[in-house]
């Protein structure tokens, strides 16, 4: 039963493969066996390679191909074809929200919200997402096997629940609203995985989404913490290798009756 996990060998694409989420499941999913490679939205040599991955970089290599641009897409799926072969696992991992740290404007009231940062956020968490799943889902389609794992969030399932950010206000004197965006993309994530599950199944790629809950990071307010953990069933925020195991079931072969889903892992968050 063991084997039906394995991903030895597997050709598997990780948008966003240098980020908190993206480098752990490289470096995951190469320890396991896999050959990963990594579209990045900046070059990122050999060495630089071996320095973030150590002795993982003869199985992990990163092309410059942002998904925002189709050509580079393109050119990096041609690239790695001639490298290894064709892909047998997409990972569309690469996402952005707006920052806490930005402007007023990028987290203030719907009603004023600007168009430009919901476009920033539009196009590379939802309409990146397609532009990914074109170039490299069309290929496996042609090689009649695949699978594709959308990387949602719990965000994309319900609303930003805006009292979690209240202490804000009262903190800086100024309100800070979660901005409408990010979980609007997430959600049409959602839809965009059903539509390309049924559309691709008579080629056998399988399609699923993957909605994870917050890891845990410095990153975060300690009052936002305290507010958010209130909320989550198992009390706590998740380790950053907790997504490991969905990942890497939905890469092999123990998901082979799966597509359509959306597999969620978040510490019980949306239950409530």
């Amino acid at each position: 039963m063991a084997d039906i996990f394995s991903v030895r060998d597997k050709i598997i694409i990780i948008t966003g493969g240098l980020g908190q989420l993206g480098s752990q499941f490289s470096s995951w999913l190469a320890s396991q066996g896999a050959r990963v490679a990594i579209y990045s939205r900046r070059p990122f040599s050999p060495a630089e390679t071996e320095k973030k991955f150590p002795g993982l970089s003869e199985r992990i290599f990163v092309y410059e191909a942002s998904v925002q641009d189709k050509a580079a897409l393109e050119a990096a799926t041609v690239a790695l074809e001639k490298r290894w072969g064709t892909p047998d696992v997409l990972i569309n991992n690469a996402g952005i929200d707006s920052k806490p740290s930005g402007s007023a404007d990028q987290n203030g009231p719907f009603e004023t919200y600007p168009r430009k940062y919901w476009d920033e956020v539009i196009d590379v968490n939802l309409t990146g997402v397609m532009q990914c799943c074109q170039v490299v889902g069309s290929r496996m389609a042609e090689a009649r096997r695949g699978s594709i794992i959308n990387v949602g969030s719990m965000y994309g399932m319900v609303s930003p629940n805006q009292a979690l950010y209240a202490y804000r206000e009262k903190r800086d004197g100024k309100p800070f609203i979660k901005a409408v965006p990010y979980a609007a993309s997430k959600a049409g994530l959602l839809n965009l995985t059903r539509y390309l599950a049924t559309y691709w199944a008579p080629k056998n790629v399988r399609v699923n989404t993957v909605t994870f809950g917050g890891v845990k990071t410095a990153s975060f307010d300690p009052e936002f913490i305290e507010a958010f953990l209130q909320r989550v069933p198992l009390g706590r925020q998740a380790e950053i290798d907790e997504f490991n195991g969905v990942v890497q079931f939905l890469s092999s072969d123990a998901s082979s009756y799966m597509t359509g889903s959306n597999v969620v892992v978040d510490g019980g968050f949306t239950a409530w």
